[in-house]
């Protein structure tokens, strides 16, 4: 059977409980995350639902904030974890944001760098913890980006 892997934007509150219960699985299960951390921002955000085959498997935000558009809470199911999804979530996320866009950043989790350099991150700065999980602060380069 082929993987159709499809990823919206999402504001009905079932497509919204599906996207956080990826994230609760992912980052609070998984991970080990705070859940006092991982529910912040919801109502500011712009968030994404990424499918396999119709079921969910995948999860993203982005919001804007007073440096500029932060992208965030990327997370992938484990069973569907190198299928493309967080290919295909990192694209709709990127094509998503408003033209006026300047400055793109997000936390990376050490582990998901190489995804995010492939569409023009770069990273800025030294590695830092956070919710006990190591990052590093990326930036797209615009030079890069979708044009």
């Amino acid at each position: 059977m082929n993987t159709i892997v499809n990823v919206r934007k999402v504001t009905e509150q079932l497509d919204l409980d599906k996207v956080f219960a990826v994230r609760r699985v992912v980052f609070v299960d998984e991970q080990n995350c705070p859940p006092e951390l991982e529910w912040e921002f919801e109502d500011e955000s712009n968030h994404f639902l990424g499918e396999v085959n119709g079921e969910p498997a995948g999860a993203a935000r982005w919001r804007k904030t007073e440096r500029g558009y932060k992208l965030e809470r990327f997370a992938v199911s484990k069973e569907y974890r190198g299928q493309g999804v967080g290919q295909a979530l990192v694209q709709a996320v990127l094509n998503d944001l408003p033209d006026d866009a300047v400055y793109v950043y997000l936390h990376a989790q050490v582990q998901a760098v190489s995804l995010y350099e492939k569409f023009g991150f770069e990273k800025t700065g030294p590695m830092f913890e956070e919710a006990g999980i190591q990052h590093y602060k990326m930036i797209l380069n615009k030079a890069m980006d979708k044009g």
